[in-house]
């Protein structure tokens, strides 16, 4: 007896060890479905408020254009943007412009019954292992001066916070200047409040139009892409929209791709004058 008992000794300690890392396994997917997925609003908004650092004093420039900016050789961002010149280093943009306004958009849902909730400013993703969910936050910035200079980034991070970051550096490295006027055949006051003519804007299967208003017509278009436009500095506008319009990131770049094409239309002299064309930045205003 003691012999077959020492055979089934080995067998039984076997099984009672696959049972137990079974329900070990078990317990983590379990405690991993119950962690909230989503950020608290409390913390998001936090997050949200934090400010952005900016080590410009001990910032050492690794590309010509950030030495030059450094040495003072480069005073005006439009500068840069006129030559065509690629901005590899955001420190550039904290130098040049330390007024910029900065803001993180829309872009997620909390999950809730229904699949609805509240808007969010992380959008959350969940790739799906043995060992269980790996979540990543994603979040778009814009940046501008609300005065012809306008940017927009995306971070994506294991992290808020990383992801966070990361958006506003790729925002300050995506910086465009545009073209304000007045082209609404309801207005002609020659005043640089809305767009001069008529643009386009694509992103997946989203097509945005923005279309030239009247003077204290308001921005008619989407909460989010307003937002943009008003860090542009533009007041007045009607838009258009066709696709899957409820993918938020395409939206939101159908809607900067079409404020870069205000500045790849060619045009002359007279057109400046009629349309009222202002490039870039008005120094009146600032």
């Amino acid at each position: 007896m003691k012999a077959k008992a020492s055979e089934k000794k080995p067998e039984d300690v076997e099984a009672k060890k696959e049972i137990a890392e079974e329900d070990v396994s078990n317990v983590k997917i379990e405690a991993e479905k119950e962690v909230v997925s989503a950020v608290p609003i409390e913390v998001e908004e936090l997050i949200k408020a934090m400010p952005v650092k900016r080590e410009v004093e001990g910032w050492v420039p690794k590309t010509e254009t950030g030495k030059k900016v450094k040495n003072g050789e480069i005073k005006d961002i439009e500068e840069i943007l006129d030559m065509g010149i690629t901005i590899m280093e955001p420190e550039i943009i904290d130098m040049l412009m330390p007024e910029l306004s900065s803001e993180l958009l829309l872009v997620g849902q909390s999950k809730g019954k229904f699949g609805g909730g509240q808007r969010r400013v992380f959008k959350q993703t969940q790739k799906k292992t043995k060992e269980g969910n790996k979540p990543k936050f994603s979040t778009i910035a814009v940046i501008g001066n609300k005065n012809g200079i306008v940017g927009m980034g995306f971070g994506k991070a294991k992290e808020t916070v990383p992801a966070r970051e990361k958006a506003f550096r790729n925002s300050k490295l995506n910086v465009i200047k545009i073209r304000r006027g007045c082209g609404s055949w309801q207005c002609g006051c020659k005043n640089p409040h809305s767009i001069p003519f008529e643009v386009e804007g694509k992103e997946g299967s989203v097509i945005m139009i923005l279309k030239p208003a009247p003077k204290g017509k308001g921005l008619c278009i989407q909460s989010e892409c307003k937002k943009i436009l008003e860090m542009a500095g533009i007041k007045d506008v009607w838009s258009k929209t066709r696709g899957n319009t409820a993918s938020r990131s395409n939206l939101l770049m159908a809607c900067f791709n079409a404020l870069k094409k205000l500045m790849e239309v060619k045009t002359g002299p007279d057109h400046k004058e009629s349309l009222g064309i202002a490039e870039g930045m008005i120094k009146n205003e600032q």
